[in-house]
């Protein structure tokens, strides 16, 4: 028995079909554009809602009086670079506490002499 069928019933069911290489060619340039244009649509979103915020933000800044982060830091910045204008190296920053103390340092030799043997520590002493 042979059955047939009508010749399209192939391509009904997803087998194949006649493809066209302009056709997908065309498709394919269109989803391209869809995707710039949904693209650029959320950066304007974002760019809008950013505007919105920093509307805020600068409210609330001049509400109480506090200096925006990039010009504090700038300020803070060019107030270094007046200080060693004169000078040809750079600030000497402060020494934190505990380091190149001498007693500190006696300190330390005592506790590590109670734990060496009597003759390291009569070397150690001379």
């Amino acid at each position: 028995m042979n059955y047939s069928c009508p010749p399209d019933v192939g391509k009904m069911l997803g087998g194949d079909e006649d493809k066209d290489p302009e056709a997908e060619k065309e498709k394919e340039e269109e989803r391209q554009e869809a995707l710039r244009q949904e693209e650029d649509e959320r950066k304007d979103k974002h760019a809008k809602m950013e505007a919105e915020r920093e509307a805020i933000r600068q409210g609330i800044r001049d509400k109480y009086g506090i200096k925006k982060r990039e010009v504090a830091e700038a300020e803070a910045q060019a107030a270094m670079e007046q200080a060693s204008e004169g000078s040809l190296t750079r600030p000497k920053k402060a020494v934190p506490s505990g380091c190149g103390d001498d007693e500190e340092e006696e300190n330390i030799m005592d506790t590590m002499m109670k734990y060496l043997p009597g003759p390291l520590q009569d070397m150690l002493k001379k």
